[in-house]
This record gives C-alpha cells, sequence and structure tokens, in this order.
C-alpha cells in the first residue's frame, strides 16, 4: 500500500465507500476502512441494497421476524436498509463528530419510482429521516426535474440532502440554485443553518461510456483521439461553477449566516473502459472541498498505485472547455448525451429497485413462519 489514499484526503478530497451491506457493518470491515483506510462516508443505492439483500444469510433473521409481522415488501425494504444506513451512521459518528458534522455521513435514496414525482418525494424524504434518525444521514433525493423543488423544500424543513444522478452542467446549476433556495427558506424559518449539509453527485464515467461508444461510430482519428476526455472535461467543468456560485454575494449572505457549502461529490467513479487506469477518476479530479465516492475496488486500487499529485481540476478550464467543443463540433450533441443518462440512470435504479422488492418478497415468503 502506498500512502496515496492519505495524500487525496490532505489535498481536501473526502474519501466515501460507495457500498453497504450488514456483512460489512458485522464484520467490522467498514469499521477498519475508516481506520485504516481514510474512509470517511458511505453512499448507498437501489442496486448496492439489492446486491446486498440476495447475497448471503445476514438479513435472516430480519427478514424472518419482518415475515412473521406480515409486513408489505416496501415496508420489510425500508425496514432493512434503514437498520443498516442507522447502523453504518453509529459506527462513522466519530468521524462526523471530529469533522463538525461535514464527513461520517451516509447516504439513504428516496424510492426511485418516486423520480418524477415532487410531493411524494418530500413525504418520502421526510419519513427516511424520521426512520433512520441520525443526524449524520444524507437523504439522496435525484436531479430531475421534479426533484429539483423537492431538494428545496426539504432542505427548507433542516434535512441535510445528497442530491444524485446529475450529468449535466446546466443541472448543476440548477441543482447548486435549489440548495440556496432551501437555505434561504430554512434560513426565514428560523433554523439553524449550520447543522444543514449537503452534497452534490455529479456523474463522471458514464459520460465516458457514452460519448465514447458515439466517438468510436465516427472512426475518425479526430474522433478517437477524443476518446476518455469527455467525463473530466464535464466534471471539472462542474467545479468552475462550484467555485463561481460559492462566491457570489447570494451565498455571501447565507455563508454570514452560518451555512455550508454544498460540496461537489464525484460518483461514479470506477473505470467502465479497462483501456483506462483504474484510477483515472480518482487521480485527475484531486481538488480541496470535493467527495470521492468509490466502490470497494477503485478504494484498493487507489490506495495500491493512485498518483495524487495535487489539484489536478483547477487551471484545466480552458482545456476542458476547448474538449468538450470539439467532441460537440463532430456531431456529438451534449444536450442529448446528459437527457439520455439522466432518464437511464434513473431506469436503472427503478429496475434495481423493483429487482430489490422480488428479491425481498422471496426471501420474505422463504422465511415466513408455518401458521400457528
Amino acid at each position: 500500500m502506498t500512502d496515496a489514499l492519505k495524500r487525496l484526503s490532505d489535498e481536501g478530497v473526502a474519501i466515501w465507500l460507495d457500498d453497504l451491506s450488514r456483512q460489512r457493518i458485522t464484520s467490522g470491515n467498514l469499521a477498519e476502512l475508516i481506520d485504516q483506510q481514510h474512509v470517511v462516508g458511505v453512499t448507498t443505492n437501489p442496486s448496492i441494497f439489492q446486491k446486498a439483500i440476495s447475497d448471503g444469510h445476514g438479513y435472516d433473521q430480519q427478514v424472518a421476524d419482518l415475515a412473521a409481522r406480515k409486513v408489505t415488501v416496501e415496508e420489510a425494504i425500508r425496514m432493512i436498509t434503514t437498520a443498516d444506513v442507522r447502523d453504518a451512521a453509529d459506527i462513522l459518528r466519530p468521524v462526523f463528530d471530529a469533522t463538525g458534522g461535514q464527513d461520517g455521513r451516509v447516504s439513504i435514496e428516496v424510492d426511485p419510482r418516486l423520480a418524477h414525482h415532487t410531493t411524494p418525494t418530500i413525504a418520502e424524504a421526510k419519513q427516511l429521516a424520521w426512520l433512520v434518525d441520525r443526524p449524520n444521514t444524507l437523504i439522496k433525493i435525484p436531479a430531475t426535474k421534479a426533484g429539483l423543488p423537492a431538494i428545496t423544500e426539504v432542505i427548507g424543513l433542516g434535512i441535510s440532502v445528497n442530491v444524485t444522478l446529475i450529468f449535466s452542467l446546466e443541472r448543476y446549476r440548477e441543482v447548486m440554485d435549489a440548495y440556496l433556495a432551501g437555505l434561504e427558506k430554512a434560513k426565514a424559518a428560523g433554523l439553524d443553518l449550520s447543522l444543514i449539509r449537503s452534497v452534490a453527485s455529479f456523474f463522471v464515467s458514464r459520460v465516458d461510456t457514452e460519448i465514447d461508444k458515439r466517438l468510436e461510430k465516427l472512426g475518425t482519428d479526430e474522433a478517437k483521439a477524443l476518446k476518455g476526455k469527455a467525463a473530466l472535461a464535464n466534471a471539472r467543468l462542474a467545479y468552475e461553477a462550484y467555485e463561481e456560485v460559492f462566491s457570489s454575494e447570494r451565498w455571501a449572505a447565507l455563508d454570514k449566516a452560518g451555512a455550508n457549502k454544498q460540496r461537489p461529490l464525484w460518483a461514479s467513479t470506477g473505470v467502465k473502459d479497462p483501456a483506462y487506469k483504474d484510477t483515472l477518476y480518482v487521480d485527475e479530479l484531486v481538488a480541496p472541498g470535493t467527495v470521492n465516492t468509490m466502490p470497494e475496488a477503485t478504494l484498493e486500487a487507489t490506495g495500491a498505485h493512485g498518483d495524487i499529485t495535487g489539484d489536478t481540476v483547477r487551471g484545466t478550464y480552458a482545456q476542458a472547455k476547448a474538449d468538450l467543443e470539439a467532441i460537440a463540433g463532430l456531431g456529438i450533441s451534449y444536450d442529448d448525451v446528459v437527457q439520455l443518462l439522466e432518464d437511464e440512470g434513473v431506469e436503472k435504479f427503478e429496475a434495481s429497485w423493483n429487482d430489490l422488492l422480488k428479491s425481498t418478497e422471496a426471501e420474505l415468503k422463504r422465511l415466513a413462519p408455518s401458521e400457528g
């Protein structure tokens, strides 16, 4: 192991693990990652829970108890997932306390089937915050058009939020605006702004996956030379937008009232193309005040051979713009790509949620006690 993870942390990048399971909690593995690998947060999503509940027998006792109570499948899922998030939040509580609430966070997502419905998303976020009942929880709300007013409302209630599925620069600006509007509502309501936290999960690798596919189809030398450049360019320009918004007069007023910046979080940082270095989206997205949430394989790869050489974001904006312009110049529509990725992102999480419903239903039947 190198000290790459420590160097990353020292550069101001919070290292979060993009995975959670009961086995990881009960085995002591999560505590070990916090202690030895500089992990200071955890993110979850429907795919992660679906995999966790389908693997092994770690949930058998709780599922058997839920089956005995004849709960619905939806209620069973909420009881199972919130139990894991609560336990993980307790393990991370010392980090939360040591960082003044900035890190030591665990995220849990609203039902992805609500992604295009504002009012139910708000209700679900309130319910999840109440169910988990830990100050170091983040409620994940997707950055869909319907999600934006929900973000404002939920932040306005003093509930901390992880905004997920952000792909475009325009939508990212709308997310930051929704966050500031929520802080303004919270301030008007007399809430303590210093207790409200948020991250904006900007997705990385999927942008390359989609744009590289289109560049490969064009097949020219010019197109091939641009492969692997879109995702980094997009993320770096997101950081430029973050710097701009959080140095504005509007922000200054909230800052004075004790508010916290909404940190950019690099999500989907596992490399999909084996031709690229497995730590590409870690090494090349080092900037202060960011979060990188990594699957365990990426965390291990970074620890083993990550190349952390300081800030790799600021000072790159002109090149990033040039790269995206060159891609657009080949007839690849940025707007088309990011909208497709958002739509697919919601669909994938919905599909995982439906798989989670099916596998949990099967477990409830398998472990149901005989009548009597």
